[in-house]
């Protein structure tokens, strides 16, 4: 076997964002584009040599390609050992899990989470370090700066590994595991949540759950866990074969991707409970019968009952949210006595909180929910942990909502999603944005008072990092909020999401519509942004 070090120069356009290097399919598959960003990776991490790696991604297209590149470069460049996912898949929680279980260096995760797969569709690198948890800024910094230096990289000429079985192997020096990566995922669901409970419930034929993995990565965790180890009948997970284009579908769990889901739950003699999960696995929806619930409350309500799971018998230290999450955990904290944590969109900045001991549960409102068990936000486990609740209250989940809104009051609250629209007007409308809050503290709009506006900023309490501009906050003396943000997580020009959250303490004014509850500080949001100028649309994408 021989060591070929090829020539190369640099891209311009390898900087990872909030989740990594994520592209176009097309664009990774130019030569050396991979290569060069992996090669970027070893050379920037000290103590790579001889060391354990976790490889793995959620089964997209080029997906398999891409692992044995990566295994043959990690080969070249001295690597001690990799886990490998069986046939290549691992769930972005999976490798967390594995990379913890195995004390391992870190992780290379293929995958662009919710974004579509297949030829044309989007691929993506993430490194994971030794936590478990994505790459801190100074790693993915550097990263990036051996990217723009790069004039070489080294890679072994050798056949390709066989990934369809489990197996050692040997690739030159270096070891190679191909292990079932749902194992050991499993193992840790068992330590944390009451199965023989949750069992009773799923097989008592008295309850029903319909769990939708999206041709996603999920399904062979989804299968192993509610139809092999809690006894729900065959068939409770649908679309649980991973497939390299997704089946077709936008692999991103909400109301409007998941849409066979959606007409099961809101349909004739739907289900009790319902959940979809995302491209690598770490999303979630949770659906009653007829009945959506929010990320954000779905983080409450989970934090207002973590005692009755065993993994959090003992209590909560703290929970934290992004900033754009609704405000409804920060009142069961409140309630608790426990810090409610505020931070930047990105499940990194949680990892500090939980290394520290800090807090115990986080959530994102983009359908991410996770504890202190990994360093990433985890879809199934949150599902588990809502089964948990469910078993042990004998109670519907719309029924475990309202009771949880008449306690605590109701934060309404949506997301609208322009998707795809012209980066240079979209920008334009930030730079608009940041100057006029400036001066909004005390103003009025619309019968609404500015309490406070601001470009959010984020000082970590754990090792003091500053992160600016996270996204245009105002909020209102009445609790109400409007946030606009650009999603970092696209390939194709640029995602506005606006956000917009009234919070109502009256139990009679619970079963309004969303929309039309917030219709209000909706119309407030178009007009303060401009967002039919700078957009030209009259309508979001996608409405959460």
């Amino acid at each position: 076997m021989t060591i070929r070090t090829i020539a190369t120069t640099p891209f311009d356009d390898q900087k990872p964002g909030t989740s990594g290097l994520r592209k176009a399919v097309p664009v990774f598959q130019k030569p050396h584009y991979l290569e060069n960003f992996i090669q970027s990776i070893f050379d920037s991490l000290d103590g790579v040599e001889g060391s354990t790696l976790v490889v793995g991604g959620d089964g997209r297209y080029y997906n398999r390609p891409a692992i044995q590149i990566i295994l043959k470069m990690a080969a070249a460049n001295n690597i001690g050992r990799i886990l490998v996912g069986c046939a290549g898949i691992f769930s972005t929680p999976a490798a967390s899990t594995v990379i913890r279980k195995y004390n391992a260096l870190g992780g290379i995760i293929l995958s662009a989470s919710h974004n579509p797969g297949g030829p044309d569709g989007d691929f993506g690198v993430k490194y994971n370090v030794s936590n478990g948890g994505p790459a801190p800024e100074k790693v993915t910094d550097a990263i990036y700066d051996r990217t723009k230096a790069i004039t070489e990289y080294k890679i072994l000429e050798a056949a390709d590994i066989n990934l369809d079985r489990p197996g050692s192997f040997k690739l030159g020096t270096m070891d190679v595991e191909v292990l079932d990566s749902v194992v050991p995922y499993v193992e840790l669901m068992q330590t944390l949540f009451d199965f023989d409970k949750i069992k009773a419930l799923l097989s008592s034929g008295k309850f029903r759950m319909c769990m939708d993995s999206l041709h996603a990565v999920t399904g062979p965790y989804a299968h192993a866990l509610f139809e092999k180890h809690l006894g729900a009948p065959t068939g409770t997970v649908q679309n649980g074969t991973p497939l390299e284009d997704f089946g077709g579908g936008h692999p991103d769990p909400n109301l409007v991707y998941a849409h066979d889901l959606v007409e099961i739950m809101f349909g004739d003699d739907a289900p009790d409970f319902g959940a979809a999960s995302d491209g690598d696995g770490d999303r979630n929806m949770i659906l009653g019968r007829n009945f959506f619930v929010t990320p954000s409350d779905s983080l409450a309500v989970l934090t207002a009952n973590a005692t009755l799971v065993p993994g959090y018998k003992d209590g909560l230290v703290g929970v934290a949210r992004s900033m754009p999450t609704s405000a409804a955990a920060d009142r069961v904290a409140e309630k608790l006595g426990i810090d409610c944590y505020e931070t930047p969109t990105g499940w990194k900045f949680f990892g500090n909180l939980l290394d520290a001991g800090k807090t115990t549960l986080c959530g994102e409102e983009s359908f991410g929910t996770g504890s202190n068990h990994i360093r990433e936000k985890d879809g199934l486990w949150a599902v588990l942990f809502w089964l948990n609740i469910l078993a042990v209250k004998g109670e519907s989940v719309e029924k475990i909502v309202r009771d949880h809104w008449q306690e605590y009051g109701r934060n309404f609250y949506s997301r609208h999603d322009y998707e795809e629209v012209e980066s240079g007007p979209a920008n334009e409308l930030m730079k608009l944005l940041r100057s006029m809050v400036q001066d909004m503290t005390g103003k009025s709009y619309g019968g609404y008072k500015v309490a406070y506006a601001d470009d959010f900023s984020y000082i970590d309490p754990v090792d003091g990092s500053i992160s600016q501009k996270q996204g245009i906050r105002i909020g209102f003396t009445d609790g109400s909020r409007i946030i606009f943000r650009l999603s970092g997580t696209g390939t194709k020009g640029a995602t506005l999401r606006v956000y917009v959250e009234s919070y109502e303490p009256d139990a009679s004014k619970h079963n309004v519509d969303t929309q039309v509850a917030l219709s209000p500080l909706i119309q407030l949001a178009e007009e303060i942004a401009q967002i039919k100028k700078f957009t030209g649309r009259d309508q979001p994408t996608v409405i959460t």
